[in-house]
């Protein structure tokens, strides 16, 4: 894995504008060292610098080109005029004489691309296996892999924004697993599933007799999550006095129990995330602004699911390996079920897909599940059914043999169909044909003219019967 340096590399003879542009950029807080091009290539191998800054009196501008070009991951500047026709990693020129605005501008453009190259950057085996539940090539997906991996390591509290249904416990368990506190307890607590009048005892505990019930002391969610990470879900559900009681333990970092005068230490990181639009809320007087920028220090937005639909056939794969992992069967999409599914609207996001593919495993059970074996709402693209050719020499030969598995079948009280077989003969295949008539009419009159269940009734499928009718020249009417 490529590492990251935060270090300037100025390439070149020692010189006194090199040596000016060193104190300078120290003056600017940025860490510089001086290098030979054969030190650059040796430095570089497993490592992407800030910037790296080729003096354009040390080497030939073919010579500076093939360095650009060569070290295509790395952003590079080049002190002096000199024209260059070379890759997208060459961000620009330093001028003399120096000026703090250019040189902090092409600074920021150095990072810029510095972080952009760092969402290709491979991913460890522990972030890996977390990442499994956020898999998507998508810009939106990426962006937030590379926040949680930019927000883990700190203690800073973290605000996940997104729908219902886009994966916002996913992405709060992300941030604990890849922190310095994931060996530490992760507790999530719902706000808007606790009444408001057992919220307080819920999350900051209570003493013996505090209140009626209160038969013994309890812990809270913050001090089950000592040393862990609390996840706050649904805060813009928090009511406004139990607003007030939460912004004080983010201030000050300490907390009473319900009943109780022993101040408690709070060593908990939060973690919330709501699908309300909070500044709204601020505007109507439902939500506390000052909390709101308390909780507000590094906010992640996570994409819905209509926003990312490229991500589906990688997020069906998931979906469906983790239903097989759990020994509820396994079930395949084919292309033009893909495609269909892309082509939803998903304002459940990735939890009504997850239901979806369960739902499916269950009805096709090691099967292949086609467009049309989709919920009718769930078709977005017109596929015929398929229908097998049928044989009408098997289709008599089974009734035929149909007539005679039980000899009550055939004691039928109708003329047409005699008991005994006639000196003159019968035509079996005109008999067959009316027979089989006969029962589809019955069948049809007894299921109210719904071609499936009188299909179940005939024990035959759908799709045969259907063809039955067309060869018979039959309606539902």
């Amino acid at each position: 894995m490529m590492q990251i340096e935060k270090r300037i590399l100025l390439v070149g003879l020692p010189s006194e504008r090199l040596n000016r542009l060193s104190c300078i950029l120290e003056f600017l807080g940025e860490r510089v060292d001086i290098v030979s091009a054969d030190e650059l290539i040796v430095l570089t191998r497993d490592t992407s610098y800030r910037t790296v800054i080729l003096d354009n009196a040390y080497q030939t501008a073919p010579t500076l080109q093939a360095l650009i070009r060569q070290l295509h991951w790395q952003p590079f500047l080049v002190l002096g005029e000199l024209e260059l026709n070379s890759g997208s990693n060459h961000l620009g020129n330093i001028a003399e004489p120096f000026a703090y605005p250019q040189l902090t501008e092409l600074l920021h453009f150095c990072q810029i691309f510095g972080q952009t190259k760092q969402f290709d950057t491979p991913i460890t085996t522990q972030q890996t296996k977390l990442f499994r539940s956020l898999v998507g090539r998508s810009e939106g997906i990426v962006n937030v892999r590379h926040l949680i991996n930019q927000v883990a390591e700190s203690d800073a509290t973290v605000m996940i924004l997104g729908q219902s249904g886009t994966g916002k416990e996913v992405v709060a368990r992300n941030i604990h697993y890849l922190s310095n506190r994931s060996s530490g307890p992760f507790i999530p607590v719902n706000c808007g599933a606790i009444p408001a009048e057992l919220l307080e005892s819920e999350l900051f505990g209570h003493e013996k007799g505090a209140f009626t019930g209160a038969i013994s002391s309890r812990k809270g969610r913050f001090e089950l999550a000592q040393g862990g990470t609390l996840f706050l879900d649904e805060i813009g559900d928090m009511p406004l006095q139990m607003q007030v009681k939460l912004l004080r333990v983010l201030q000050e970092r300490i907390f009473e129990r319900v009943g109780g005068t022993k101040t408690i230490n709070c060593d908990v990181r939060v973690v919330a995330a709501t699908h309300r639009n909070l500044e709204q809320m601020i505007a109507d007087n439902q939500f506390r602004e000052d909390l709101f920028y308390r909780l507000n220090v590094f906010p992640i937005e996570m994409p819905a699911l209509s926003e990312r639909k490229e991500d589906i056939p990688l997020l069906l794969q998931e979906l469906v390996s983790r239903v097989f992992n759990e020994g509820r069967g396994k079930v395949r999409f084919t292309q033009r079920a893909i495609d269909s599914l892309k082509e939803h609207s998903w304002y459940g996001n990735v939890r009504e897909l997850s239901n979806l593919v369960e739902r499916l495993t269950i009805l096709f059970p090691g099967g292949l599940v086609d467009v049309n074996d989709l919920p009718e709402k769930y078709r977005h693209i017109d596929a015929p059914d398929y229908m097998p050719v049928v044989d009408e020499e098997q289709l008599e030969r089974d009734a035929l043999a149909a007539l005679f598995v039980d000899e009550e079948v055939i004691d039928i009280p109708d003329q047409r169909f005699p008991n005994e077989l006639p000196p003159e003969g019968v035509n079996l295949k005109d008999l067959l044909a009316e027979m089989e008539i006969d029962m589809i009419r019955q069948a049809l009159e007894q299921q109210d003219n719904v071609v499936a269940r009188a299909a179940e009734m005939l024990g035959i499928r759908r799709t045969t019967l259907v063809e039955k009718m067309r060869k018979y020249g039959m309606g539902k009417d």
